[in-house]
């Protein structure tokens, strides 16, 4: 049946929303694919996708099935998209399982139409189990865990020879610039001069003391764990739903591994921590709640890992240490992302107060330090 014209997104919360970026229509469909000649006669749009920063749409022609995905220009660019489909062809020429991407008429992996940028995927194997999911909510079952920390230390390894200088858009990407430096409150201040909006977001706030109770009080450690990983490319937003599966019971297996917007330069121990930061915490229940931690997935998202590559006690302290500040710069590029492009301060709001500052506090609360106190004993007793 064809996919609704009216549907909704997801949101920061449980809720669902109406979506930030029209959905794609089918006359726009057709006309876009029509500059993807191997994409053949439009039949059906079968789904939409509820994710938020973009539009997509899976669709159905004489010769099969395909997604299109639909970016605002000012958020990624032509150049932007190569960038990813650069490291999707890396990876597959390792025998990493990444879906391919269609070219247009001249030879290019993307196409610009007005204030949209366009890329469009063959549709990966295997089941899209997790597709309805919202972010930051666990795996299916902790055999779903193991197995996708045991794909996530394959892709590691696969990116060990990829050496791509890091990205260059600050918007929607998952990296440790801020927290690696020497001085974050400095590095800040002067990242402010090349990126406006979060300038104007942050202007007559006292984000200095903000930084100075939130997260500087992690900064040390987490620095010295950062200074001493190796750089390394990483996925940046691993979890069940940027994976397709062999099937949705405890016997699955990831077949094809989805969506590269957020990935940049960083190290395996920082790609790690945020697949587990993305699934083993339940941060939606922060709203009129406390979230938990699940340390059974954790145990599991680890033994997958580790089967492929063995954990040290110096990597899981490593891992300890950055996971209270993993996701800062990434928190901080959705402040720029909804003040520069939606305008909307009150998403701006919540990906810097209870996002950016409020996780990070979490782990100063009782749930917070058992997950942090498990995985230093997991160290204690590793090799």
């Amino acid at each position: 049946m064809p996919a609704p014209d009216v549907f909704y997104a997801h949101g920061l919360g449980k809720t669902l929303k109406a979506p930030d970026w029209p959905a794609i229509t089918a006359p726009e469909l057709e006309a876009v694919a029509a500059g993807f000649p191997g994409a053949g006669r439009v039949r059906d749009i079968v789904w939409r996708s509820p994710r938020p920063f973009s539009a997509g749409a899976c669709f159905t022609t004489v010769r099969g099935a395909f997604f299109l995905k639909r970016h605002p220009l000012r958020l990624r660019s032509m150049e932007d998209l190569r960038e990813e489909h650069r490291l999707g062809a890396y990876l597959r020429a390792q025998g990493v399982p990444v879906a391919s991407v269609v070219p247009t008429h001249d030879g290019d992996t993307v196409l610009r139409a007005g204030p949209w940028t366009y890329e469009l995927h063959h549709v990966g194997a295997g089941e899209d189990v997790y597709r309805d999911r919202l972010s930051w909510t666990p795996f299916l079952c902790p055999a779903h865990a193991r197995t996708a920390g045991a794909a996530l230390a394959r892709l590691h390894g696969a990116l060990a020879a990829y050496h791509a200088p890091p990205r260059q858009t600050t918007l929607l990407v998952a990296n440790d610039h801020l927290m690696r430096s020497a001085d974050p409150v400095a590095t800040l201040a002067q990242d402010l001069g090349r990126r406006p909006a979060l300038a104007r977001f942050l202007r007559g706030r006292a984000w200095q003391a903000d930084m100075a109770a939130h997260l500087l009080p992690f900064h040390a450690e987490a620095r010295a764990a950062f200074a001493a990983a190796p750089p390394l490319w990483g996925h940046g937003d691993w979890h069940g739903s940027n994976l397709l599966w062999s099937a949705d019971g405890p016997s699955a297996t990831v077949t094809t591994i989805l969506d590269f917007g957020l990935s940049d330069r960083t190290s395996a121990v920082f790609d790690l921590a945020t697949a587990i930061e993305r699934s083993v915490i339940s941060w939606l229940d922060l709203d009129g709640g406390e979230a938990t931690a699940d340390l059974d997935q954790l145990d599991a998202v680890l033994a997958g890992y580790g089967d492929v590559v063995p954990l040290s006690g110096a990597f899981l302290s490593a891992l300890a240490a950055i996971l209270p500040v993993v996701h800062v710069g990434f928190a901080l590029s959705e402040v720029e992302y909804f003040t520069a492009l939606l305008d909307d301060s009150a998403q701006a709001e919540l990906a810097y107060g209870p996002y950016c500052l409020g996780h990070a506090d979490w782990f100063t609360r009782p749930e917070g330090a058992r997950l942090i106190r498990h995985l230093r004993g997991l160290a204690r007793t590793a090799p």
